[in-house]
């Protein structure tokens, strides 16, 4: 492996487990929340080979990037957009994916009205969204390397872990047939300790962590293939009514 760890890199083990779920067709109009530099969107524009796919994020600089790197793929374009208000026009589209980009709207009721809206009558949605905090091993010892500090303020990284709620959400936003299936499988965070270190470095709030403790905390967890961390997902899916 070698080199710095990277997005990608950290969700491989997940991208398997989404595709199979994502199940896109060959003609499938697929549109990809929260796309981040286009991986998942790419994967299924080529999927989709006689259909197209859409990503969509808030980040300006993500989206110029997965331009960049779409190079000729003819069927997948990006947009600088926020899902939640983003006027899609009515069943646009036949599948909604998105790997864990679904869960930092403000009101994430009215965004998945806005996707469901978007969606044709019984097209689906899949998504992968993270259990909670506390069941998620890199959570946990990055919470205990900054001294068990309260998590600040911002976008919540968990904010759909109740599949109750979640069920409950997504009935109210127009969806049937809701489904949750559990999801183990690590993280990977770089070959090494200073590559994990270089990208835990980038997380929000681990800025004023002491190194040393944080590169302890690393090491402990670095395997003969690289610094990998246990983790709990969700995999959603649902259908527009």
């Amino acid at each position: 492996m070698g080199g710095e760890c990277g997005y990608d890199d950290e969700l491989r083990r997940h991208d398997e487990v989404l595709r199979r779920a994502c199940g896109v067709d060959v003609r499938d109009r697929v549109l990809d929340i929260g796309c981040g530099t286009g991986h998942t969107t790419r994967q299924a524009a080529r999927a989709a080979r006689d259909g197209s796919a859409l990503g969509v994020d808030i980040s300006a600089a993500a989206v110029q990037s997965a331009r960049e790197l779409s190079g000729d793929l003819g069927n997948v374009a990006f947009e600088q957009a926020d899902a939640q208000v983003r006027p899609f026009a009515p069943g646009s589209f036949d599948l909604a994916i998105s790997r864990f980009g679904t869960m930092f709207f403000d009101d994430p009721g009215a965004a998945f009205a806005n996707v469901g809206r978007a969606l044709r009558p019984g097209g689906r949605l899949v998504m992968m969204v993270w259990q909670a905090r506390d069941d998620n091993e890199w959570a946990v010892a990055i919470r205990r390397a900054l001294g068990d500090a309260p998590a600040t303020g911002g976008p919540d990284a968990f904010s759909l872990a109740d599949p109750v709620a979640v069920k409950q959400m997504l009935g109210g936003a127009g969806f049937t047939d809701v489904d949750v299936t559990d999801v183990r499988e690590p993280v990977y965070y770089g070959p090494d300790v200073a590559a994990a270190l270089g990208w835990v470095r980038r997380f929000r709030g681990v800025g004023e962590i002491v190194e040393e403790r944080l590169t302890e905390m690393l090491a402990a967890h670095l395997r003969d293939d690289g610094v990998w961390f246990g983790s709990r997902a969700w995999v959603i899916t649902a259908r527009r009514d």
